[in-house]
């Protein structure tokens, strides 16, 4: 049904522009040309949302998956959560949103750099959590423009070299990531007491 109403209005604004016969034909067009660009980047911060929301269902998962409540249960009852997990997680997975950022070799090889050092800051997290939390604050002090701690040069010279998106996408992904390892670092305090 939203597709329609989406159609319709795609071609209300064609219909609309069209019939101005006040303005010359090129000035017509280039106002249906600058509403439809207007109704893309509104569909693409809408698809963007979806991604993180999938990126947080993710998350949120890993934390009941690793969540201290699981202590305390019994093996079949630990198996029906874990089966519960894996179920919605399947289902999670069954979501397939794209946007496609342009990107020139430059901007791929940056992107790239800074993929490999956020993975090698998630492979690190198991061991040493703290060490990880130091190292993401300096990768998030470096996508600051405000001096927020110490930025990893590394990171900041890799990160200036992607695209917009790209930054908005990796600065919120580094926010996630930290919130991930504070509750790590809770839980296994709690732990400990």
């Amino acid at each position: 049904m939203e597709n329609i109403v989406t159609d319709t209005a795609l071609q209300h604004i064609v219909d609309e522009n069209l019939e101005d016969s006040i303005q010359p034909p090129k000035d017509r067009l280039f106002g249906i040309l600058d509403k439809l660009e207007m109704h893309v980047e509104k569909m693409r911060r809408e698809a963007l949302m979806i991604e993180e929301e999938k990126d947080n269902l993710f998350s949120t998962l890993d934390a009941v998956k690793n969540s201290e409540l699981l202590v305390s249960l019994e093996e079949s009852d630990k198996d029906d959560i874990q089966r519960f997990i894996d179920r919605i997680f399947s289902r999670c997975m069954t979501v397939d949103v794209a946007v496609h950022t342009h990107r020139d070799n430059i901007q791929e090889d940056a992107l790239y750099q800074v993929n490999n050092l956020i993975d090698s800051l998630v492979i690190n997290l198991q061991m040493d959590p703290k060490s990880s939390k130091n190292r993401c604050l300096s990768y998030m002090a470096a996508c600051s423009s405000a001096p927020i701690g110490i930025s990893d040069n590394d990171f900041e010279s890799a990160i200036l070299g992607c695209t917009i998106d790209d930054q908005k996408r990796i600065k919120k992904r580094l926010q996630g990531l930290l919130d991930y390892i504070n509750t790590a670092l809770a839980v296994s305090v709690r732990d400990f007491d």
